[in-house]
């Protein structure tokens, strides 16, 4: 009860703070179309002082989204030209003058309100006015209708601030339309190249790993069909048996790199522990999962640890691993540090085809791995 109480109260003071330094930006770029709009006539006949005007509508619009990000919780991308900063200028300044005009009666209401209260209690009567119980009836009741309807201009002129950055500062919704189809050409090129990428590492790990364990066996089991000695047979056969074990190890954790069966049959959190468990180096594994994850979530979030604990072991040499598992109501993170010798390359083949992964989830994937460590993998997927 206590907390949503206060978050909405802070919430009420950052909107009141943006209305009052809105206000003085709005006569601060009310001005300065004033003197734009002179510069842009005398520009006809000196050209040179033209590009000065779109710059300047630039740097107050940078200010004015700044302010809209911190009072109003809105983050726009800077990605705007002078023409649009000058609109959205000349569409604040009546909005901004509106949030004084709000605020002046607020103030107007307060004092007035003192100052009644005020005079009654030094036992005086402003204006003349008695303090009976009908009036003082009257005057409850007004000034809670009034401070209610100023409560919700406030409101109403901070909502308008943000639905005017995001239309005529942000990105138009053709633009976030491309922009989602290029995303999602990019994502659909990736996924196919990891794809390809995955297959022949499959095909480098049975040919490497597998097929040669098979073809010492199979030599191994010439020889002892060919030999005459018991004691030469035995030790054939044992290597044999040696070669055997080793190639099944080896066809297991080809297997489980390709897809681990122990996720549909165990779940993600014993997944993960049998990842910690085959690990040559000591991994601390935290999992906290209310509920089971969607089926590509999980494969997404166990490769990405099988790959972050491969590269720490392998390459980064480190001693020790911590793995995170956060999982929200929409979206589940998860965290991988090691105290290895970090440069690890996010755009390299492993970490690169991760990122193209869960790009396809619509998730993110940051590498942070300074020369010396330690590395931090960050990948936070939508599970709503």
């Amino acid at each position: 009860m206590g907390r949503p109480l206060t978050s909405a109260f802070a919430r009420w003071c950052r909107t009141l703070a943006g209305l009052v330094t809105g206000t003085f930006t709005a006569a601060v770029a009310a001005g300065y179309l004033a003197v734009a709009g002179v510069a842009l006539l005398v520009g006809r006949l000196w050209p040179r002082l033209t590009p000065y005007v779109p710059a300047g509508a630039r740097r107050l619009a940078e200010l004015e989204r700044r302010r809209v990000a911190v009072f109003h919780g809105v983050e726009v991308p800077p990605e705007y030209e002078g023409a649009r900063a000058t609109r959205y200028l000349a569409a604040r300044v009546p909005l901004g003058l509106l949030g004084g005009l709000v605020l002046v009666l607020l103030a107007w209401g307060l004092v007035t309100g003192v100052l009644f209260v005020g005079g009654w209690l030094a036992g005086e009567r402003p204006d003349g006015i008695a303090p009976t119980a009908p009036i003082i009836a009257y005057l409850v009741v007004a000034g809670a209708v009034m401070f209610f309807l100023v409560l919700q201009g406030i409101a109403g002129v901070g909502a308008l601030e943000r639905r005017l950055a995001r239309r005529l500062l942000g990105p138009s919704p053709e633009e976030l339309l491309h922009r989602r189809i290029d995303e999602l050409a990019a994502s659909r090129a990736g996924i196919v190249e990891a794809v390809d990428e995955e297959r022949r590492r499959i095909e480098r790990d049975l040919h490497d790993g597998v097929q040669q364990r098979l073809v010492a066996l199979a030599v191994l089991l010439g020889r002892a069909r060919r030999g005459r000695r018991p004691e030469l047979l035995d030790e054939l056969l044992r290597q044999a048996h040696d070669q055997s074990r080793e190639a099944l190890r080896e066809l297991r954790d080809v297997a489980w790199r390709v897809y681990p069966t122990a996720l549909d049959t165990l779940g993600l959190e014993e997944a993960l522990s049998g990842v910690a468990e085959r690990s040559a180096v000591p991994v601390t594994m935290t999992c906290d999962l209310p509920v089971r994850l969607p089926p590509s979530v999980e494969t997404a979030v166990y490769f990405v640890v099988c790959e972050a604990v491969t590269n720490a072991a392998k390459h980064a040499k480190a001693e020790r691993i911590t793995a995170d598992l956060i999982a929200g109501d929409k979206v589940v993170t998860m965290r991988i540090c090691d105290d290895g010798r970090g440069g690890a390359d996010p755009s390299g083949t492993g970490l690169g085809g991760l990122a193209r992964r869960v790009a396809a989830l619509d998730g993110r994937l940051l590498v942070d791995s300074p020369p010396g460590g330690p590395t931090v993998i960050e990948v936070a997927l939508p599970c709503g």
